[in-house]
């Protein structure tokens, strides 16, 4: 057979905004609902970047029942005058083009978020309906547009004497199939941007559920620390470090609050120019080395160490810190900004917190003698728990025998094929080992409920059989020592009965795998596994139903005389009922676990998984509503 010749006829090019709908997940990073949030903070993060040059106090976003998302700003207003090049209003060529914004030099914005100029234009792009109106120069300019197409010419449609831009989107659901906005992420990040904008007002409806608040923060990031530690006990009023250098392109202005508490984990959230830079990068490490050498020098000189030498992981325990910059060029790695990559920020951050955190120290015994107790403590603990960590090791794990005796394993030494089913009790173990596929999946049972991991040191949780288990059988040990090539299944599943213990279980082994392997959320391998809760059968006809909803419609479609079971644990079902409806690649429904904001998901941990009865109790108050088919 002939080979088809490939030559420039096959090259595809894609104009305008084409490429955008042909491969959003390069421009938002999915489409699932992390990526349909990342559209409206694309519109937010416009707002902030006028409210931080100065020009903006006031943003609303509002949530309409028909799905549409408004987001409105009292700032200047985008341009509308015609474009010297392209020929048209400058307003269609930010909201149409690529890479066509005010963030390229520092003329219009000597700080800002939205640096890459593809933001408002990548949501035109994705939403099936967009409008934007822009108050300015005594008019209001008006353009509508369809998946990116501008459908009018911009025209003036009256007078006015406000300032600012509104914009209206309804995101396509040809792109966003079964993604849904989440109201209290959203509530979450708003509250954050006021934290971190001192000053500026946020205000959020949500028609939907008739929500109607307001967040504005007269102590900027000190009340975000101590809003973060609501749930904790602090041991220290909180540090509040500001300062600033020059790194070559401008000014560098550095915030910092930190606070420790008597929890056993470190809580670090770092921002650039309002950008969540939850995959850390040069600014996190500046400030952790300027940490460790602070207190190590202070602890010295002051007899307070014992002869120990603290460890970056010591003095970071029971940490809650939140470190805010705004930099005039900053290098994200990739348009979803998760990292920075300035060289030369990290000895910025270095300097300045380590000189001020000295200062702090002498000026305060106390809270220094507080914090290096607490180091201390912890450095003790790590010491004792150090022949226990080695055991899970990577280089210990290479061999079968350091394997949990209770692992079924699986054959394949394939990681991406490769899965592990973390099973509740030994009866659903011994089903899901006998309905399992041998090549690909692994079974650990597990015996009742692991250690609450939120309320216990790393000493005790690794004296816990159970959890000890968990990370011999992933391989890719804990917290500093994790390393991701030590993987052995691609997919960690969890799979409990779909009851209250159920859930409850699950919650625990969450706490634990985001405390101690966060990166395994991250990389996207935690996942848990969606058991049916009822059989509809009728003759030789089943129905396995996952909702209320699934099994009316199975009622209705099978008829009259139609039995329905309800499954109270994967113990009842047999082998090939939990191969079928649980555990098949082919059939079955699986929820991939992820981190949408890490400040947001470390407030939950802490409010549902720690001592403190009060926080946890107003939380499920105020959220009972969102809980369905619990059954008691």
């Amino acid at each position: 057979m002939k080979e088809k010749e490939y030559g420039a006829g096959d090259i595809i090019v894609l104009s305008g905004l084409e490429a955008v709908r042909k491969r959003p997940g390069m421009y938002i990073g999915s489409t699932s609902s992390s990526g349909l949030h990342h559209l409206l903070w694309e519109v937010v993060d416009n707002s902030i970047d006028e409210a931080m040059a100065g020009y903006a106090k006031n943003i609303k976003v509002e949530i309409k029942k028909d799905g549409s998302i408004i987001v409105e700003d009292d700032g200047r207003g985008i341009p509308v005058d015609i474009h010297p090049t392209e020929g048209v209003s400058a307003l269609q060529v930010v909201m149409t083009k690529l890479h066509a914004g005010g963030k390229f030099d520092k003329k219009a914005y000597k700080i800002s978020g939205g640096l890459h100029g593809v933001g408002v234009s990548v949501v035109n792009a994705l939403s099936k309906k967009l409008e934007v109106w822009v108050y300015r120069n005594g008019k209001i300019y008006y353009q509508k547009y369809e998946r990116g197409e501008p459908l009018i010419p911009v025209k003036i449609i009256g007078d006015t004497d406000r300032h600012g831009t509104v914009i209206r989107f309804i995101p396509d659901r040809e792109i966003f199939q079964n993604a849904r906005i989440d109201t209290n992420i959203i509530r979450f990040r708003l509250k954050e941007l006021a934290y971190l904008n001192k000053g500026i007002k946020l205000l959020f409806i949500d028609e939907r559920a008739n929500i109607r608040e307001e967040y504005i923060s007269e102590e900027g990031i000190i009340g975000f620390v101590k809003d973060l530690n609501k749930s904790k006990e602090a041991i220290h009023e909180p540090i509040y470090i500001n300062g600033k250098a020059e790194n070559g392109e401008g000014e560098v202005i550095l915030e910092l609050a930190m606070q420790y508490t008597n929890s056993y984990d470190e809580s670090v959230h770092t921002f650039v120019n309002n950008i969540n830079t939850h995959e850390g990068g040069t600014h996190l490490s500046g400030f952790r080395s300027a940490l460790t050498r602070v207190i190590n020098k202070y602890g010295e000189r002051n007899n307070l160490l014992k002869g120990i030498k603290l460890s970056s992981e010591d003095v970071r325990e029971g940490l809650t810190a939140v470190l805010s910059l705004r930099i005039p060029e900053p290098q994200f790695e990739g348009q979803t900004k998760t990292r920075l990559g300035n060289s030369e920020i990290k000895g910025i951050v270095e300097n300045i917190v380590g000189q001020e955190l000295s200062r702090i120290f002498e000026e305060n015994p106390g809270i220094a003698r507080a914090i290096i107790e607490k180091a201390v403590m912890a450095a003790k603990a790590r010491e004792a728990a150090r022949k226990a960590r080695e055991i899970i090791r990577r280089k210990n794990l290479l061999g079968s025998s350091a394997l949990p005796g209770k692992l079924a394993d699986c054959s394949t030494r394939n990681v991406e094929e490769a899965e592990l089913f973390i099973v509740e009790g030994d009866s659903a173990g011994g089903s899901a080992k006998q309905a399992r596929d041998r090549h690909r999946q692994a079974v650990l049972p597990l015996k009742g409920k692991i250690l609450n991991i939120e309320k216990a040191g790393i000493n005790k949780a690794l004296k816990n059989d159970e959890i000890v288990a968990i990370i011999k059988a992933i391989g890719t040990g804990i917290r500093d020592d994790y390393n991701k090539e030590g993987l052995r299944y691609g997919k960690i599943i969890i799979m409990t009965d779909a009851d209250v213990d159920g859930a409850h279980i699950t919650t625990l082994l969450l706490t634990f795998f985001y405390r101690y392997m966060p990166q395994l959320i991250e990389d996207g391998h935690v996942y848990i596994a969606q058991p049916p809760l009822f059989l509809v059968k009728k003759g030789n006809k089943k129905r396995y139903c996952f909702t209320e909803e699934e099994k009316q419609k199975a009622l209705e479609e099978l008829g009259e005389w139609a039995i329905v079971q309800r499954y109270k644990g994967l113990g009842e079902m047999n082998p090939s009922e939990l191969w079928a409806t649980t555990m098949n690649p082919e059939t079955r429904i699986l929820k991939r676990v992820t981190i949408e904001d890490a400040a947001y998901a470390d407030e939950i941990f802490s409010t549902l998984m720690g001592g403190d009865v009060l926080s946890r109790k107003k939380f499920i108050e105020e959220n009972a509503e969102m809980a369905q088919n619990i059954d008691i």
